[in-house]
C-alpha cells in the first residue's frame, strides 16, 4: 500500500474530507511520527503495535565483496513490534 493508497482509502471512508484535505491529514501523520521519533521517542498506537528506537553499539564485521574485517559504526535502527492483536489478525485464516 502506498501513500496514495492510504489517502484514497481515508477519501473514500470519511466522505466528509475532500481528497486534497485527506492528502494533508496523512501528511500530518507521517510528519508527526517523523519528529516523535527523531527526538528518540518511542510510538505506541493501541490495538497495532509499537515503533521503537533502538542504539546498536559498534561492532566488527565482514564486507561480503572483499571479504575485509571493518569496524560497523554506533547507530539508531527502528523497529516495529505488532501488537498481538494485529499479529492474530494477520494470521488468522492462515494454513498452520
Amino acid at each position: 500500500m502506498t501513500r496514495a493508497d492510504i489517502v484514497q482509502t481515508i477519501y473514500n471512508r470519511v466522505g466528509a474530507f475532500s481528497k486534497r484535505e485527506a492528502a494533508d491529514v496523512v501528511e500530518i501523520v507521517f510528519e508527526t511520527m517523523k519528529e516523535t521519533l527523531e527526538r528518540g521517542e518511542a510510538i505506541k498506537v493501541s490495538g497495532f503495535g509499537n515503533f521503537l528506537l533502538r542504539d546498536k553499539q559498534p561492532r566488527m564485521g565482514r564486507n561480503p565483496k572483499t571479504g575485509e574485517t571493518m569496524q560497523i559504526p554506533t547507530r539508531r535502527v527502528l523497529t516495529f513490534k505488532p501488537s498481538v492483536m494485529l499479529r492474530e489478525s494477520v494470521n488468522r485464516g492462515k494454513a498452520s
